[in-house]
């Protein structure tokens, strides 16, 4: 049989650092334009308690998201010791393109796969580059398509980015807005032919498009005197917490029974790091699906508190900090099960059930 293997991974988190703090003298607004009364720091600190963020990164002002991507595939590469050249696809999950800093116009042409190429100069015209747009479920999305190309021999190496600058294309007077961030994760998997199961053994996606397809939009400013053309990302948050209770944990539990597994096997979750309350939320309902009212200590493992919401690129950012030992408390061994699973504008929801 051929195994798809992750054979390489890399991140890049933005060196600027920017705490709640930064958010004391905004000027929020609720949806219907109504400025809040409430003090800023009580709105900061509810933030933290819901989100456990503590602080975000933020591009600096001289890279796009394909950038970001670049300095992740890179050290993907290095990681696992190939030619760049051998790749054959480069997938790259986003959801805004290249934002220049001080606007929030969506640059996708060419594709930031295109670039990511370019950028590491494969000359390799059978490396083929395309992006996804799947929300924030893009990179686990890639992941599945990558698999598809591995075991039907179409392809031997494919290469998987999620990366986003969230922070150009949100509301400064939208209080939800403290949750963006912006970053880039990478891994490269191989197909090897294996007499034994391991690597992608199951995934499974599902799409809900009637009222749930806009629970997450693009929307003008809360605060209705500002410049109305331009569109930020706006959510439904009481909606989105119940979508993903509802979905994701029977959706996960499916991909378990597609590979045979119980959930005692589980050794980790990696989960799209949308906030701590939600991500909390869902794998509570996940054991309970199995009858467990207590989820094991250190199953979920979270790196929200210092690199806030990055949308695709959340899940690959948490796996290669426990891969290389850059998340105290975590770490992955041979014969490990992991399941990788997000949730996110589509509404989507994904999952994959991965043994190392």
């Amino acid at each position: 049989m051929i195994n798809s293997i992750i054979i390489g991974s890399g991140h890049h988190l933005p060196e600027q650092v920017v705490p709640n703090a930064a958010f004391l003298n905004h000027e929020f607004f609720d949806a219907e334009g109504v400025k809040v009364n409430k003090p800023n720091a009580e709105v900061v600190e509810k933030l933290n308690e819901i989100t456990e963020i503590r602080e975000r990164r933020y591009a600096a002002d001289n890279h796009t998201a394909s950038d970001l991507a670049f300095f992740a595939a890179e050290k993907a590469v290095q990681s696992a010791s190939i030619d760049k050249e051998s790749l054959d696809y480069i997938i790259v999950a986003h959801n805004f393109g290249d934002v220049l800093k001080g606007s929030n116009r969506v640059d996708i042409m060419p594709s930031l796969a295109s670039r990511v190429k370019h950028k590491l100069g494969i000359k390799n015209p059978n490396c083929v580059a395309y992006d996804i747009a799947f929300g924030c479920p893009g990179w686990v999305q890639g992941m599945i398509q990558a698999n598809y190309y591995l075991k039907s021999g179409e392809a031997k190496r494919v290469m998987v980015i999620g990366a986003e600058t969230l922070s150009r294309v949100i509301d400064p007077h939208d209080r939800d807005s403290m949750i963006y961030a912006d970053g880039a994760g990478a891994t490269i998997l191989e197909g090897k032919e294996e007499t034994e199961a391991r690597g992608i053994l199951a995934h499974a996606t599902r799409t809900d498009a009637t009222d749930e397809a806009y629970y997450l939009w693009m929307g003008q400013s809360n605060k209705k005197d500002a410049c109305q053309e331009q569109l930020y990302i706006k959510m439904h948050g009481r909606k989105l917490y119940k979508y993903a209770v509802r979905n994701v944990p029977p959706l996960v539990k499916s991909c378990l029974e597609k590979a045979g597994l119980d959930v005692s096997d589980v050794n980790k979750v990696l989960i799209h790091q949308a906030n701590a309350k939600l991500d909390e939320g869902i794998i509570r309902s996940f054991f309970r699906l199995y009858g467990i009212r207590e989820v094991p200590a250190n199953v979920m493992p979270m790196c929200i508190e210092k690199m806030g919401n990055n949308s695709v690129a959340t899940v690959p950012i948490l796996y290669d900090l426990i891969q290389t030992g850059q998340l105290e408390g975590h770490e992955i061994n041979n014969g490990n099960h992991l399941v990788f699973s997000s949730v996110g504008a589509g509404m989507n929801v994904n999952a994959i059930v991965y043994k190392v």
